[in-house]
């Protein structure tokens, strides 16, 4: 028990070190950039995210659904990535218990961004190789049992650290201490079992996209095929992969900083980490809008009428598949 103590604390002091910021001229203008865009990309989601309550046939079309839970589920996560980016900044210590709760979240939502990815090509796979099956297999219902899934399962890996932390020793979760997500981590089983769940859950993502993939463009080649429906499938899907590719990069985003902490000096890794912080956490949380939303001819009219604060009138057809 006490090696596993020294080993948290340990760990807890490198952390600190390793994300300290100076409060200079320089960190404060930065974080002012990174606020800015943090809120403005939330606001523009917010936006997009009312444009889809706004109208019945939205919430009652399973892709709109499945859209409307990533938008929301990118803009949590960029809400916890800038708060986490704060507290480093201003190295605040607080209770286990808070950031415990903080790394629920912020875990949860970083795994959720894959996971509603494959759900969303297998509902365009459906929608372009089962046309007709289409309406039985993907519904208000299916479309809510996935998104419960996709929360329960992005919660297995952190609740078992937590859990794990609980019963090695309750009583730190009342000390302050500088919040990460290795914090969580006291034993090697835990970065075994860390690593695994998330190779797991993208070599997953990855072989759904594909198989969706190849069987959307074989789909596309048919006779039978409706055309235009099946190039958007296909496009959506490839955007699914670049997305993919967005979200390993946030899963190596610690590894990333260690390496920079190990191989620069002080000035030179506040900016290199500052620019990790932008592109790698931030940027991947604003493309949902831009990517889906604006390429749809239902979703884009209505968008820009709130954008525009109903400046224009707008007629929203829901015919074309994202």
């Amino acid at each position: 028990m006490a090696m596993t103590n020294q080993s948290s604390e340990g760990s807890s002091l490198v952390h600190q070190q390793m994300f300290k910021v100076e409060m200079n001229e320089g960190p404060l203008s930065k974080l002012l950039v990174a606020n800015l865009m943090s809120l403005f990309f939330t606001c523009i989601n917010s936006i997009m995210f009312h444009t889809l309550l706004s109208k019945p046939v939205f919430r009652e079309l399973p892709r709109y659904i499945l859209f409307a839970h990533m938008i929301c589920n990118d803009s949590v996560q960029l809400m916890v990535s800038m708060l986490l980016y704060i507290l480093a900044f201003t190295v605040q210590l607080f209770p286990k218990a808070v950031c415990a709760l903080i790394s629920l979240v912020g875990v949860a939502t970083f795994c959720n961004a894959a996971l509603n990815l494959a759900v969303m090509s297998l509902e365009r796979y459906i929608a372009i190789c089962f046309p007709l099956r289409h309406s039985e297999m993907v519904t208000r219902k299916t479309a809510g049992i996935s998104i419960v899934f996709i929360w329960h399962f992005s919660l297995i890996n952190i609740s078992i650290d937590i859990i794990y932390g609980l019963i090695v020793n309750p009583a730190s979760f009342k000390d302050p201490m500088f919040c990460t997500r290795e914090s969580f981590l006291l034993s090697p089983w835990q970065v075994n079992v860390f690593q695994g769940f998330n190779i797991f859950s993208f070599v997953t993502v990855t072989a759904i996209l594909i198989f969706t993939y190849i069987n959307v463009m074989v789909a596309a080649q048919s006779a039978s095929a409706e055309k235009e429906s099946a190039k958007k499938a296909h496009k959506t899907i490839l955007l699914h992969f670049v997305q993919l590719v967005l979200c390993v990069n946030t899963f190596i985003y610690g590894t990333i900083e260690r390496a920079l902490a190990m191989a620069s000096s002080n000035s030179l890794f506040r900016d290199l980490r500052y620019l990790n912080f932008l592109f790698v956490l931030i940027l991947p949380r604003c493309l949902s809008p831009l990517i889906y939303g604006l390429r749809d001819d239902a979703v884009r009219p209505l968008f820009l009428y709130y954008v525009r604060c109903g400046t224009q009138k707008v007629k929203p057809s829901v015919t074309e598949h994202i």
